[in-house]
Parts: C-alpha cells; sequence; structure tokens
C-alpha cells in the first residue's frame, strides 16, 4: 500500500478495535495469531505515516511573518521534531 492510500485514522481505529477484540477473552489461538499479523503490518504503516509527517514538520519552521526561516545558503531551517505525549 502506497502512502497515500494509507490512511492513518483509519488504521489506528482499526488497531484500537483489534486489540479490544483480543482484549475480550473470546478469540481462539489462531484468530489471535491472524489479529496480531493485521496489527503488525497497520503499527508499521502508522510508524512509516508518523515519520514522513515528522520530516515534513522539519522543513517548515516558519517565523512570525508567515515567511520560511531561511539559513545562509537560502534552504529552510529545520530542527528535530519532538513528539508531544497525548494525555
Amino acid at each position: 500500500m502506497s502512502e497515500q492510500e494509507f490512511n492513518f485514522e483509519r488504521a489506528f481505529a482499526r488497531l484500537e478495535s483489534i486489540l479490544e477484540r483480543m482484549n475480550s477473552g473470546n478469540v481462539s489461538l489462531d484468530e489471535s495469531l491472524k489479529l496480531y499479523e493485521e496489527a503488525d503490518k497497520l503499527i508499521g504503516g502508522c510508524g512509516t505515516r508518523l515519520s514522513a509527517v515528522e520530516e515534513r514538520i522539519e522543513t517548515l519552521i516558519k517565523k512570525r511573518d508567515g515567511s520560511l526561516d531561511l539559513d545562509e545558503k537560502g534552504s529552510a531551517q529545520t530542527e528535530a521534531f519532538e513528539p508531544q505525549e497525548v494525555l
């Protein structure tokens, strides 16, 4: 699945439903394995998508007037993206 076809919100919602299903205690061993494999793929896709978004954010540091903050070579300034814990 390409990055453009991947929908982070849908994948995250599916991960939540898989977790609920697996925690219900009403899942066979075979079904648990299938759910685990699906979750593993979704987690990988979410991680890839988040990394791509972080890279874009790093290149878009803006000054207060809305223009890009440029270095001495005229390239957009970057800084590491520090994700905040969501409560």
